[in-house]
């Protein structure tokens, strides 16, 4: 497996923004999508807890700095365009702020 700089990944192709896709580490569930911008993905890679940057709060903000229910990363994974990631995490609690496991836990209606 390559390894990616930082200095590498693509944040102006979203805005300055990458998205981030949480998982489970033993499960490899998914338990959110959120964003990073470059100095959220170095503190979230220099202090090993999910780092993100809040669109509707316009700031960084730690996974669990209010709720408790922080994540342990494990692995940072870059994908192969260099313009999306993946936190494999230990998690401490749920990941969803409405008490959920995921935050994917709604079906589309009729399909």
């Amino acid at each position: 497996m390559a390894q990616i700089d930082i200095d590498a990944i693509d944040f102006e192709k979203g805005g300055g923004l990458v998205p981030v896709i949480v998982q489970d580490e033993d499960t490899r569930e998914v338990l959110t999508l959120a964003y990073a911008n470059r100095e959220s993905l170095g503190l979230a890679a220099s202090t090993g807890r999910s780092w993100f940057y809040s669109r509707s709060r316009d700031r960084l903000w730690m996974k669990g700095e209010e709720s408790g229910n922080v994540q342990q990363i494990k692995e940072i994974l870059v994908d192969c365009d260099s313009d999306a990631i993946i936190y494999l995490v230990k998690p401490a609690g749920p990941a969803c702020h409405k008490g959920e496991r995921a935050c994917f836990h709604n079906r589309l209606a009729g399909q």
